[in-house]
């Protein structure tokens, strides 16, 4: 079966929470258009449904945050550009990147990852974008859950295909680490911190959360997985994580155009991206190291599936494995674990 017809049939087999294209086409038609009515019948027409499913549509759209006002026997408009990461909507502020060809969204699923690794195996091209408005089983590193409160968050996974061997590997999670870096600081205004080597933080609490996942074999990586999650327009977070986690509208005051964000994550992401397969991971090492309090100096706790001990971190390896003195003086590289900063 070739790889086209084998995605085709993942989607048909794997995929049934995916919105349907004509939903997309809908919401771009009113987005492109706000403050004009625009009847059933020609809704209808332009996307090439009947009038009774788009109405069925509104109510969908409606239950996901956009506000559509319906007028009797005129038709609907909106009166701003709503803030769903619509693909139609995405593409146009990623062209010229690899990222604006295929994009799959999500009004529900189970996790981001989950579907893009299935595409991933099924042959699905370099760039892909996978996007969920609301996940039921985010996951984040060492088996953690991930938040996903509906329409407040960016909750997405990309589709890479990186000619690195698995030795380079580690440098990709930073490579994420320093898009979603920049992105949260240049629309907030503020200067994030990363926790090595894949959580952004704001004021000590994290907004950001990255997943790298992916299928290799000696000596040569079939595709690689990069989930990313950010906290963008939640009011509050759950009494189980105020402590540790945070929203850019709860350290800024303000709501946040998520899908902007997106585009500008993903924008960043390819350019460091691309410096990293072109120029390997020394710069990316550097840069992650500059914007980095975690990366030397920093008192903290290393918790393994083996053990858990307090020691300080001594800097980056070059393929961006963290090193920690031990409080008895030894240096250990952690390839896996959690870090977590002791007060």
């Amino acid at each position: 079966m070739s790889s086209s017809r084998s995605r085709a049939k993942l989607e048909n087999d794997c995929l049934p929470e995916q919105t349907d294209r004509r939903i997309d086409s809908l919401l771009a038609l009113l987005a492109e258009n706000p403050t004009i009515v625009i009847s059933g019948a020609k809704i209808a027409s332009e996307i090439g449904v009947k009038r009774q499913t788009v109405w069925r549509w509104i109510e969908t759209l409606r239950d996901s945050g956009v506000n559509v006002k319906g007028h009797p026997r005129s038709g609907y408009h909106i009166e701003r550009v709503p803030d769903i990461l619509a693909p139609q909507l995405l593409s146009s502020h990623l062209r010229g990147t690899p990222f604006s060809k295929r994009i799959l969204h999500f009004f529900q699923t189970g996790s981001t990852n989950d579907v893009a690794m299935r595409l991933a195996q099924s042959g699905e091209a370099h760039g892909t974008v996978v996007i969920a408005e609301r996940q039921t089983a985010g996951r984040g590193r060492a088996g953690h859950s991930w938040v996903s409160e509906k329409s407040a968050g960016i909750y997405c996974s990309v589709i890479l295909r990186p000619p690195i061997s698995p030795m380079q590997a580690p440098a990709l999670t930073l490579v994420a680490g320093l898009a979603a870096h920049q992105a949260i600081a240049e629309e907030t205004g503020l200067s994030p911190d990363i926790r090595w080597p894949n959580d952004v933080m704001l004021n000590g609490k994290k907004v950001c959360g990255i997943l790298t996942e992916m299928q290799a074999e000696l000596g040569r990586i079939h595709f690689a997985v990069i989930g990313i999650g950010i906290n963008v327009n939640h009011s509050k977070m759950p009494q189980e994580l105020a402590g540790i986690a945070t929203s850019l509208r709860m350290e800024t005051a303000r709501e946040h155009s998520r899908l902007k964000l997106l585009a500008r994550l993903l924008r960043q992401l390819d350019r460091d991206y691309n410096q990293f397969v072109t120029s390997g991971s020394a710069p990316i090492v550097s840069r992650f190291a500059e914007v980095s309090s975690y990366v030397q100096g920093k008192r903290v706790r290393i918790t393994t599936e083996q053990e858990s001990y307090i020691g300080t971190t001594a800097g980056l390896e070059p393929a961006g494995i963290l090193r920690v003195q031990r409080e008895g003086g030894r240096v250990e590289s952690i390839v896996s674990g959690t870090v977590s900063e002791v007060l």
